[in-house]
């Protein structure tokens, strides 16, 4: 499970059933990411999870981008707790 405390403002940029208007948001890039990339080593998901982090402004650490990687590569649940700022 990972953490992340982000401003009130970046909220439509983290999910995808926000009403922003920045594009794909973080959540539909990862449950894109997990769809198509199951089985993949982490080490090839990390890189498209950077980016997508970056494009949506968040700074998730690398510790974080791993055990995200990790939850797409096994197909594992991952649950992510959000702290609004």
């Amino acid at each position: 499970m990972g953490n992340i405390s982000i401003d009130r403002t970046a909220l439509a940029r983290l999910l995808a059933d926000s009403s922003g208007s920045h594009g794909t948001s973080y959540q539909q890039a990862f449950v894109e990411l997990a769809a198509t990339h199951r089985g993949q080593p982490p080490v090839r998901i990390v890189p498209l999870l950077r980016a997508a982090a970056d494009r949506a402004l968040l700074g998730f650490t690398a510790a974080d981008l791993r055990e995200q990687a990790e939850a797409i590569s096994t197909g594992r649940p991952y649950e992510l707790r959000i702290s609004l700022t």
